[in-house]
């Protein structure tokens, strides 16, 4: 049985088949549409989220199948002192495929150590979020036609920020990608995605303070929000959340073929006015999300399309 907790469990030729996949399913979502029916996902989510539990939901959907589960750990057995294995040994008796959000790190691998049918890790702490990296990567490869030999800048919360660890660690596979990383001191990349992926592997990059630094040299960039769930302190919070914010000034300095991409919620980092910029593509990033989870289910299931 095969589980996705982190982007780097799929090589890059399975990574390569999901993501034609996922573009066949946006061509021809109608040859996909009953592909899973009869097969239930269950969206196991311990902490708050819009997008990744509507998205999962709306794959299954999409492919014919049904949903069930709770958006949050109040919500559920947890709020007992119920463990994650035994959540998922449980609801393993109900649906075929797990979608877990979980606020510790590595408590989805934990959970899928015991579980009897295949888990999608949805995001745990600051760790891994490796279903907005899958969604990242198809998003950057549909909009720019390859996902090698390009300049990223990843802005903002860099030290909390699981997407941009996720994302920088998938691309660090990828031929001549230089990453350009812009935050203040206190949220700069942690030394182990900065020693440990980008040093390691000889992966160039520059860290400069702010956005005007950086944006001429872009092919794209990966705005995140300040994350005030992640902070002990908040006065700290105050202080760092409105560090950047990307407006028409800014987006002039840019290349007209950058594109600018965010996971999402924003709070204002990204101007609206920015939203009618034709480069602003961060609500397509939406959609792609679905059509890359919609891949993702059917290769966990094992279900082949003809």
């Amino acid at each position: 049985m095969k589980h996705l907790m982190s982007p780097l469990d799929l090589s890059l030729e399975e990574l390569d088949q999901l993501l034609d996949l996922a573009g066949d399913i946006e061509k021809n979502p109608t040859k996909y549409a009953h592909a899973c029916e009869g097969k239930k996902l269950a969206t196991l989510f311990y902490e708050p989220s819009t997008r990744t539990r509507l998205s999962h939901e709306a794959a299954m959907l999409n492919l014919g199948g049904s949903i069930m589960g709770f958006s949050s750990a109040n919500s559920s057995s947890a709020a007992k002192g119920e463990t994650v294995s035994d959540t998922v040994q449980t609801v393993g008796c109900y649906a075929d495929i797990i979608a877990m959000r979980h606020p510790k790190e590595g408590a989805p691998m934990v959970a899928a150590k015991r579980s009897p049918i295949p888990i999608i890790n949805a995001g745990d702490g600051g760790h891994h979020h490796p279903t907005q990296t899958l969604t990242d990567l198809l998003t950057i490869r549909s909009l720019k036609g390859r996902l090698d030999n390009l300049t990223i800048g990843l802005c903002g919360d860099l030290k909390f920020g699981r997407t941009v660890h996720s994302l920088i660690q998938a691309m660090s596979r990828y031929e001549n990608v230089n990453f350009i990383l812009i935050s203040p001191e206190e949220l700069r990349l942690p030394s182990f995605i900065r020693v440990d992926v980008l040093e390691k592997n000889n992966i160039p990059y520059k860290e400069v303070v702010t956005l005007e630094d950086a944006m001429a040299e872009l092919d794209i960039l990966y705005m995140t929000r300040v994350q005030k769930e992640r902070f002990f302190n908040e006065e700290d919070y105050i202080r760092m959340k409105d560090f950047y914010i990307l407006d028409n000034a800014k987006m002039e300095l840019a290349k007209e073929d950058m594109f600018v991409l965010h996971p999402l919620p924003r709070v204002n980092e990204i101007a609206v006015e920015v939203d009618d910029d034709p480069r602003a593509a961060y609500f397509r990033q939406v959609q792609y999300g679905v059509y890359v989870r919609m891949a993702l289910i059917l290769t966990l299931l094992d279900i082949h399309v003809a």
